[in-house]
């Protein structure tokens, strides 16, 4: 996979799970990567595995950290938006500061961080941006209170900014992937169906980032429950999932 030799594409929730693997096979595929996320100590230990990754510790929460991180990180080809929070939450258990959490981190944060980054981008008329979102934006789900509505939030955005940069030098994508086995699906009492490995599901977005369509939901057939359900009534949709 050539295309991203010579690129430098930055990381945004590198520490654990998905991000770290994307990391390491971006690395792979030649690229030359910038880590970011809160925990510094786990960002130097994947950089130690990563020929001249550059480690920038950033909150995404934090106005100041994100304007700092960026000026840090300077002009770079791409960026992974692939921070992300989850705690499973019923509407009859509704925690209001945990869904508030999850919201910043996976929405506000990448509002925070592009808005940093996307103008300079334009001004340069070239950069790729990747938002991970999930497949539970594609409808509303039992039990995933903050969880759902920000990674809906996460695709209206991918689509707006896919709109609007038509016609430039600016790539907008964005990986809806099912459930990946990580330490936060762990936290979930449930069946998950097509379970994923955080390192298959990294070389799957890869491959997609390489392709160039806007979005892709994976894995199949799994996937099509989400994407065909949407043309369900809500109410068998949310039977299924019940069950």
């Amino acid at each position: 996979m050539t295309g991203f030799s010579g690129k430098t594409y930055w990381i945004v929730g590198a520490s654990e799970g998905l991000g770290r693997e994307l990391a390491a096979a971006l690395s792979r595929a030649g690229a030359s990567v910038v880590l970011s996320a809160r925990t510094a100590s786990r960002l130097r230990s994947l950089a130690d595995d990563i020929a001249g990754a550059v480690v920038i510790p950033m909150d995404v929460t934090d106005r100041n950290s994100v304007s700092k991180a960026v000026e840090a990180a300077g002009p770079v080809d791409g960026v992974i938006y692939c921070a992300g929070r989850y705690e499973p939450m019923s509407t009859r258990e509704w925690d209001a500061d945990e869904a508030e959490a999850i919201c910043e981190v996976n929405f506000m944060g990448a509002m925070r961080l592009l808005g940093r980054m996307v103008p300079k981008m334009i001004q340069r008329d070239s950069g790729h941006v990747v938002l991970i979102g999930s497949l539970s934006a594609h409808r509303g789900l039992p039990g995933a209170i903050g969880y759902g509505a920000s990674k809906a939030a996460l695709m209206s955005l991918a689509e707006t900014m896919l709109a609007d940069t038509r016609g430039t030098g600016i790539k907008v994508q964005i990986a809806n992937p099912g459930f990946i086995q990580t330490r936060l699906t762990d936290k979930n009492a449930f069946h998950m169906p097509s379970l994923m490995t955080p390192e298959d599901a990294a070389e799957q977005i890869v491959a997609f980032m390489a392709r160039g369509k806007f979005r892709t939901d994976f894995p199949v057939p799994f996937s099509l429950l989400f994407t065909l359900g949407k043309l369900l009534p809500l109410s068998i949709f949310h039977r299924i999932f019940r069950r």
